[in-house]
């Protein structure tokens, strides 16, 4: 038998969400939506939550798909969602119809992103049990690059072609190196991994190789308290992810087309830092990377606060995207760590709910206050204190972690 080469599974991964990952340059498209159609800042913002809150939900559903039905069936489920949805995204502002707008973009696209997202994560995991942040880093790290491949893109076709037609050309790209990438993406079969890899997976392992089903980790406390800790770590970032461009704009008198570019370069920060986090916490542990990352969150959001320079405000911005990106690479790991891989696509979709929840939240607070208010001081102030007590709960999860670790060893 041939054995698969799992470097060519986790760089079919990356792509996969590469393609899926331009949701994060959503933001370009805000300003030139709303002087297509006049609507509001905030109906097109929502447009976006949208999206996050069906990637959330159905990432639930679709990591049980991934178990029972294997990587390329949602994967190609995938590909057909989110090319249909951005293809009629663009009918949508095509023909002012806000409704259409929510639906293909928000309900369509976050299908897709949902069953594109957890497709190759726990896949991945599995080839890499030796190497479980890198492994996730590897997954996730396409979604983080995507917005600094597609804004400068989309920024040059909204210029060229008009908004509408973006959004077609962009569909059909997606739908068609998506289809290609899930046909490379499969489960590691009997054999197929390095025997150093199969006798690293216990030691590992948080539990000594204990493998919990999807059930049994729903009924554990430190499920609901990582749960609560992504979602206040996606609250924060995807606020700032969802209006970048025009708070940069804003606050710091940017151009559009200097917003444009620093979109794509805070895109690069979000894929690297999701690589680069993921890989330290194999070094120092998942716990206290997570604490790292809310410490360094409340420092750059008071940056931005204060300081309206473009440079900072550049800087902070990007390194808030690294910590967020970080969140997505970690927590797939920390749930190996905890609950083993037996059936962590499942799990993962479970904790996937909570960036369901904040694509809600981050965004329509952002937007809400700052069309209310013509500030983002007040939001900004708001994501410096719920990250604090994110940083506390993260301390509080780590002595859990430590009494869960001792339990394992004493068994």
């Amino acid at each position: 038998m041939k054995k698969t080469n799992r470097y060519v599974v986790a760089t079919a991964g990356v792509v996969l969400h590469l393609m899926i990952g331009s949701v994060y340059a959503w933001s370009v498209y805000s300003n030139p939506i709303v002087a297509e159609t006049g609507w509001s800042e905030s109906a097109v913002s929502f447009a976006f939550s949208i999206a996050i809150l069906f990637l959330g939900m159905s990432a639930a559903f679709m990591g049980r798909l991934v178990e029972k039905l294997g990587p390329r069936v949602t994967g190609t489920i995938s590909a057909i969602c989110y090319g249909t949805g951005t293809i009629l995204t663009g009918l949508a502002i095509h023909s002012h119809q806000l409704w259409l707008l929510y639906l293909a973009y928000g309900v369509i696209g976050g299908l897709g992103l949902g069953s594109g997202y957890v497709t190759p994560v726990s896949t991945i995991i599995k080839w890499f049990p030796d190497k479980r942040g890198l492994a996730t880093g590897l997954a996730i790290m396409g979604f983080g690059f995507a917005a600094m491949l597609t804004s400068p893109i989309a920024q040059r076709l909204i210029a060229g072609v008009g908004i509408s037609n973006t959004f077609y050309i962009l569909g059909l790209v997606y739908f068609t190196v998506m289809i290609i990438s899930a046909q490379f993406i499969k489960k590691p079969q009997a054999g197929e991994l390095p025997a150093a890899a199969v006798a690293k997976t216990n030691a590992t392992s948080l539990t000594g190789g204990q493998q919990l089903t999807a059930n049994q980790a729903l009924k554990t406390k430190l499920f609901y308290f990582l749960w609560f800790m992504f979602f206040i770590n996606i609250t924060c970032g995807i606020g700032l992810v969802s209006a970048a461009s025009p708070m940069a704009q804003s606050m710091t008198a940017m151009t559009a087309g200097a917003a444009a570019v620093m979109v794509g370069v805070i895109g690069l920060f979000n894929g690297v830092g999701r690589l680069i986090w993921a890989t330290l916490s194999d070094f120092i542990g998942r716990p206290l990377t997570f604490s790292l990352i809310f410490l360094v969150d409340i420092m750059m959001l008071a940056a931005m606060l204060f300081f309206h320079v473009p440079f900072v405000f550049v800087v902070a911005l990007c390194l808030l995207l690294s910590c967020y990106g970080a969140g997505f690479s970690v927590i797939p790991a920390y749930l190996s760590d905890v609950f083993g891989t037996k059936e962590l696509g499942a799990i993962h979709g479970y904790i996937l709910t909570a960036w369901g929840v904040a694509g809600m939240v981050g965004p329509v607070l952002l937007s809400f206050t700052h069309e209310l208010l013509g500030t983002y001081t007040v939001t900004l102030i708001t994501f410096i204190l719920i990250d604090l007590i994110a940083f506390i709960i993260s301390f509080v999860i780590q002595k859990d972690f430590v009494k869960a670790g001792q339990g394992a060893t004493e068994k």
